[in-house]
């Protein structure tokens, strides 16, 4: 009997405060987000950076309880996608920068001897420095210590109809009794150096044709926000970055009431719970906003997991 597993990929996050410099160390050694082609200057400047954030990071995550909050959440995600998928399916997660790594994950799924192993990057949006990276990192990996399994993947799905579904839901739900027509929706998207979009990266196309799914969504259930925007959060460094920051955008808004929406995530991290909940917020209190609102990832919600599934069995008969 055929043998199948589903291994979830994210990029992680520190389990712990200790954690924190393994985590910047190994993401700034990634050559996908330091694209200098030589590997010795690469090391330097990862180096310098891991060196010059490590502090300010572990202060960040003392205030979100001392760790990433997104290991959870997949964890809680994957033990859901499991019974979903039932017992004749193995489901698994690795991440890429910190614990659990996708060689643990091979190893389990060598023991368990595995025909067939499907990869879902848990990325919405396609771009070489989340997806590409992932998927190259379990491939690397697998090609090392392996055992001859099949592998499938998916590189986005932000047009697939439950997730987007499960994205209108969390919003509507965090609107409540509200009226739509108060607020500003913001749609807020993790930013990236304009010189890798130049590059070929699709992930700006990605992510603007996924606000317009998503507009067109909210429009056929007759929730007309008082405007729909795109930002981009997460900037550092002196380069130019994906416009229009965040903070701009609050300054150009006229209402003070806001939703905002972590588009390009699926899972809560320090971006989310921290910057935007926390670092934001402070921003538009000192703009005079009224009501300030961030959507929750959709984690280990049911409809999330309907859509994971859904994916998962869409891969099998292509």
């Amino acid at each position: 009997m055929r043998k199948e597993a589903v291994v979830l990929l994210n990029m992680g996050g520190p389990n712990n405060l200790q954690e924190v410099e393994l985590f910047l160390k190994n993401m700034f050694s990634d050559p996908n987000i330091l694209t200098m082609k030589s590997a010795l200057l690469r090391k330097f400047v990862g180096t310098m950076i891991t060196f010059m954030r490590t502090e300010h990071s572990q202060e960040i995550y003392e205030q979100i309880g001392g760790k990433s909050p997104i290991v959870g959440h997949t964890k809680a995600l994957v033990q859901r996608l499991q019974a979903k998928a039932g017992e004749g399916v193995i489901v698994d997660f690795a991440m890429r920068y910190t614990p659990p790594f996708a060689d643990e994950v091979i190893e389990r799924l060598n023991e368990a001897d595995v025909d067939g192993i499907y990869l879902i990057p848990l990325y919405a949006q396609y771009s070489t420095t989340t997806t590409k990276s992932s998927l190259e990192d379990f491939y690397e990996r697998y090609a090392k210590m392996g055992k001859g399994a099949l592998l499938y993947e998916i590189k986005h799905f932000f047009e697939h109809p439950l997730f987007n579904r499960a994205v209108v839901e969390d919003i509507k739900s965090t609107l409540g009794d509200s009226h739509a027509g108060e607020f500003h929706l913001i749609f807020s998207a993790h930013g990236l150096p304009q010189k890798i979009v130049d590059r070929g990266d699709v992930y700006q196309e990605h992510i603007t044709r996924h606000v317009k799914i998503l507009s067109e969504l909210l429009a056929c259930e007759n929730i007309g926000f008082r405007s729909i925007e795109l930002a981009y959060q997460s900037k550092v460094g002196p380069m130019k970055w994906l416009e229009p920051s965040l903070d701009t955008k609050l300054r150009e808004l006229e209402g003070k009431k806001v939703i905002i929406y972590p588009i390009a995530f699926t899972i809560d991290n320090s971006e989310t719970d921290y910057e935007l909940h926390m670092e934001y917020k402070e921003v538009a209190d000192e703009m005079g906003f009224e009501d300030y609102r961030v959507v929750k990832c959709l984690n280990e919600s049911e409809l999330f997991v309907d859509a994971l599934y859904d994916i998962y069995t869409k891969m099998k008969m292509v």
